[in-house]
């Protein structure tokens, strides 16, 4: 079983930037894309970002493209996510997802383990 620890949420005003860790438990972490989505109360899962096995491809939503950047270590099983030029509309609970396979998923239901969330709030 893969367990998923995000860190790095809290309050920042617009402008500002955070950056999210998403520590993995997977004994092959290297064998599993990576993404991270975001969701806000009633509200559908939203693709934020994904990155591939090796860390060679990665891709973004379109309202974070430019601001937002995915990468991983795959030496410390770890995901991050930095996000620079914070707006209040980014504001949401975001979760990473791992998925076993060499391709890349933009969808939430395409993940099996998921994390349990951290908070990030853009004030204005």
């Amino acid at each position: 079983q893969v367990q998923l620890v995000e860190s790095g949420g809290g309050l920042v005003q617009a402008g500002g930037s955070l950056r999210l860790s998403c520590a993995a438990s997977a004994r092959t972490f290297s064998n599993y894309a990576a993404g991270w989505f975001r969701q806000g109360p009633g509200k559908e899962r939203e693709f934020v970002a994904v990155i591939n096995w090796s860390g060679g491809y990665t891709d973004y939503g379109n309202s974070v493209k430019g601001r937002f950047t995915i990468s991983r270590d795959n030496a410390k099983n770890t995901v991050y996510l930095q996000m620079n030029s914070l707006k209040p509309e980014d504001t949401d609970v975001y979760y990473c997802g791992l998925q076993y396979g060499t391709s890349v998923y933009r969808r939430a239901y395409e993940y099996d383990y998921w994390g349990q969330g951290t908070q990030v709030t853009v004030s204005s």
